[in-house]
């Protein structure tokens, strides 16, 4: 087996932010292999006690990402800037503003960024005035205008993805979840002819007169019928993902529905064209449907019943400062004031509590951050 084994209408993507309950069997999936892998009994080594710290205050946080050989944090705000922190001080003056062609309501907003390898480009997942997907380019270089990479049409105010990462490969990740609505009703989640219900995987600068490239290794690439910019698909609504900046695996935090929420694990070298089920599958749980073939079942879920509405993935923890929790997987779920690790198969809760967390971050040395969407950042510390 694979290794690892504000208001409530934010609701960060919730599973009760759909219409209705499912109207689905929630019986157990029909295949054996669905079970989740954190049954392991594996007893997990001593740990040191944590504590979070308070670095700053920003509108809304949604998202935070680092620039090579700068020191600062860049953090995202809902309601559209992008805001440079310095030891603790939020600049006034915004690195970016789109609120002039945002809508910021309900799952909506500016919610995510990433920097090129180099530092060069700042790189941002926004929903625009009418509701639709936009992924931009700024050079850090200049004060021109943004470049705009890729348009996605949303039929729905929610389930818009979010997240952006650039991979070891030096491609650009981007999530976008099934375009909303409860059940998938168009089935994006397992069509090929869609971007909706993905995670894409491209070359962010101009290539042949397109404003992006598509690396030829990916999974689709010119198969007809099928988007060659997809890299993984059967996804509801993975707000969060990461890779692991020591190893290059992938951790997706896939958003559910009415009964449970999942995490799933790609270990590198990655797997390309993984199919996670969605919404033939509900983390393990029949859905609609027979499972596909080669279907990749979560490695954790949890229902619904013990609390959670919305998973919030974070990061696998290869900082120095926190002994003992190398390589533990740090999530949270909006809902439940509390954070959690995965380590040796096992969910564990840390016993450490703050409320509505909408994200993680990752500094240049590997310590983590945790963001409120009341407002507070706060680094995860030893206590």
């Amino acid at each position: 087996m694979r290794r690892a084994a504000v208001a409530l209408a934010f609701v960060l993507l919730a599973a009760c932010t759909d219409s209705g309950s499912p109207t689905v069997d929630p019986a157990p999936s029909d295949d054996s292999t669905s079970t989740s892998t954190t049954t392991s009994t594996t007893a997990a080594a001593p740990v040191e006690a944590i504590k979070l710290t308070e670095v700053a205050q920003a509108d809304k946080p949604t998202a935070m990402a680092v620039r090579k050989d700068d020191p600062a944090l860049y953090v995202t705000e809902k309601t559209g800037k992008v805001r440079k922190i310095v030891n603790g001080r939020v600049e006034s003056a915004a690195v970016l503003d789109v609120s002039g062609d945002l809508s910021s309501g309900f799952e909506q907003g500016l919610l995510g960024l990433a920097f090129s390898p180099d530092g060069r480009y700042l790189y941002v997942n926004y929903t625009d005035a009418k509701g639709d997907t936009r992924i931009a380019e700024k050079d850090m270089t200049s004060n021109g205008p943004l470049r705009e990479l890729l348009f996605v049409d949303q039929p729905y105010p929610n389930h818009n993805g979010g997240q952006l990462a650039f991979g070891r490969d030096g491609h650009l990740y981007i999530a976008l979840g099934d375009g909303g609505a409860g059940n998938d009703p168009q089935g994006n989640g397992q069509k090929l002819d869609t971007l909706l219900g993905k995670i894409l995987r491209i070359s962010p600068r101009p290539d042949g007169g397109r404003p992006y490239g598509i690396p030829a290794d990916n999974p689709f690439v010119g198969q007809p019928g099928k988007r060659g910019e997809i890299w993984a698909y059967g996804l509801r609504n993975p707000w969060r993902f990461s890779f692991d900046r020591q190893t290059g695996d992938l951790w997706i935090a896939d958003v559910g529905q009415g009964k449970l929420e999942e995490i799933d694990f790609d270990e590198a070298p990655l797997d390309a064209g993984r199919n996670y089920e969605w919404a033939l599958r509900e983390g393990s749980a029949r859905l609609k449907g027979e499972r596909p073939p080669g279907g990749v079942p979560p490695v954790h879920e949890y229902g619904h019943d013990q609390g959670g509405c919305s998973v919030t993935g974070g990061y696998a923890y290869r900082g120095k400062a926190l002994r003992g929790w190398e390589g533990a997987y740090f999530f949270a779920d909006y809902c439940v004031a509390r954070l959690q690790v995965l380590r040796n198969g096992k969910a564990e809760d840390v016993n450490v509590k703050t409320k509505n967390v909408a994200s993680f971050g990752e500094d240049a040395a590997g310590e983590l951050y945790v963001l409120s969407l009341d407002g507070p950042i706060y680094r995860i510390d030893p206590a």
